[in-house]
């Protein structure tokens, strides 16, 4: 009678940690909707503010520099405070910064909403990383983070064709506004469904200068420069070319309208939301790990070096959907990073980890910007030194992952 009990209680516990990662995923994937707005928006918001790629590139970033400063605060705040209430307090900043691009009279304010937007977005994946690590077994950790990185890139599908017909018939601000809309139902959701016992603060210090300087020992480990340096390439090279440059790319080098480049966004995302299950249940524990890293990182690395340089439109819309499936495989960074450390440092490292990802984005999108405008100035194809410098970044990246030391368990 009490096995039977036991085992009763434990599968109620499990339905209620799988509904509660739901509902957090539904501000993560709101999150991913807004940081790949940029390639719908762009061409209205150039003709509208008359914006350089530079400017362009600046809109674009500055949501995922606001999303990636405030990481380690956030997780200190989940450590202090709770997934629910860090995720509730912040997340009505992304509605607010929504409601001020869609009313925004001038480019200086539709930059402010982005910042806001990224500053209540900025625990949207972490909260999800976090309580997964609590919640669920070491082994099963790769298989469910690859799930929810899943269930997030449906808000790319909403940044695809939906939004692109929004903006077509009506315009960019139409599109914050449903953005908007929907980030306010994310945050009833939560708020309904998500529940947790109260945390506990002995374990990690009294105070945030505390917890500050126990994030800064990880910067002492060997291991944790590679982490970082590959960390903020291969997501980045991603959501750049999906966030930022596709949708210019598609019109402007292979003749596309919107609607059928806003088409090609939703077929991108749709194979980067199949891709993170998938590697998620492929991954390798131990030290085969990296290498597997290593080898794909090498590999989408190549796949832009191979974009940059085609015209046929065909080719280029499956080179985009080959490079969409295959950054599944950035789920076997997470796996590396919770092997990387010990378990007291599971949550400051996630927030790392996350941190130099999405400050990645941002630089590398600034950056993509000013070689477009430095390219087109000089005579050169924009896209082709955008996709170049790109594919030059993921190799950097992998070779100082690959020759700075792995941690100890990966040796």
């Amino acid at each position: 009678m009490h096995g039977d009990e036991d085992r009763a209680a434990g599968q109620h516990s499990s339905r209620t940690a799988w509904i509660m990662l739901f509902a957090l995923a539904t501000a993560f994937s709101l999150s991913q909707a807004y940081r790949t707005v940029a390639a719908m928006m762009a061409t209205q918001l150039q003709r509208d503010f008359g914006l350089s790629a530079q400017q362009l590139g600046l809109f674009a970033g500055i949501f995922h520099l606001s999303f990636g400063a405030l990481q380690l605060l956030m997780g200190i705040g989940i450590d202090f405070h709770g997934v629910r209430r860090t995720i509730l307090t912040a997340f009505p900043l992304t509605i607010a910064g929504a409601l001020l691009s869609a009313l925004a009279p001038g480019y200086p304010l539709v930059v402010l909403g982005q910042a806001l937007i990224g500053i209540g977005c900025a625990p949207a994946f972490l909260v999800c990383t976090v309580f997964i690590a609590r919640q669920f077994p070491v082994a099963q950790f790769a298989s469910v983070s690859g799930l929810v990185l899943g269930i997030g890139g449906l808000g790319m599908l909403i940044t695809g064709t939906p939004l692109a017909w929004v903006v077509q018939v009506s315009s960019w601000r139409t599109g914050f506004l449903v953005l908007a809309a929907g980030s306010a139902a994310a945050w009833l959701v939560i708020f309904a469904f998500v529940r947790e016992p109260a945390p506990t603060r002995q374990h990690h210090g009294s105070s945030v200068g505390a917890a500050l300087r126990q994030s800064a020992a990880l910067f002492a480990m060997p291991q944790t420069l590679g982490i970082v340096a590959l960390a903020a390439v291969t997501y980045a090279s991603f959501i750049t070319l999906r966030g930022l440059w596709l949708g210019p790319l598609l019109i402007e080098r292979y003749g596309f309208s919107l609607l059928q480049s806003g088409n090609v966004a939703l077929a991108v995302s749709v194979t980067s939301l199949l891709g993170p299950p998938v590697f998620g249940r492929l991954d390798t524990m131990g030290a085969a790990r990296r290498p597997r890293i290593v080898g794909f990182s090498l590999f989408m690395a190549s796949a832009f070096a191979f974009l940059a340089f085609v015209h046929d439109p065909l080719a280029g819309v499956a080179a985009t959907l080959v490079i969409g499936f295959m950054t599944g495989f950035i789920v076997w960074q997470y796996a590396d990073v919770r092997a990387a450390y010990p378990e007291a440092l599971t949550g400051r490292a996630m927030a790392v980890f996350t941190m130099a990802m999405f400050l990645g984005v941002a630089l590398v999108q600034w950056l993509t910007g000013v070689v477009a405008t430095v390219a087109d100035s000089a005579g050169i194809d924009p896209y082709t030194a955008v996709l170049l410098a790109t594919a030059v970044l993921v190799a950097m990246g992998t070779l100082v992952f690959r020759l700075l030391p792995a941690p100890p368990a990966a040796r």
